[in-house]
């Protein structure tokens, strides 16, 4: 049996801290507790961008996140 194996991914390029240059291509974890901590924690959301973890095999997203900015009323 193979290994689960986790896409981030993300509508803009990927960057973060410890990025040092953005990725315009997702990133594939083979573990989803890394892969959903690396989408929380260390990469940066502008506004407008969602980051997704995707569990390959099925497609399931099992992690989102969005860039909360507030509204410019």
């Amino acid at each position: 049996m193979t290994s689960a194996q986790y896409r981030i991914e993300s509508n803009h390029p990927l960057s973060g801290r410890w990025q040092a240059l953005p990725l315009r291509t997702p990133l594939v974890v083979r573990n989803r507790a890394l892969a959903v901590s690396l989408a929380a924690k260390n990469f940066r959301t502008v506004q407008g961008q969602e980051i997704r973890v995707v569990h390959e095999a099925t497609g399931e997203i099992v992690f989102r996140k969005e860039a909360d900015w507030p509204d410019a009323d």
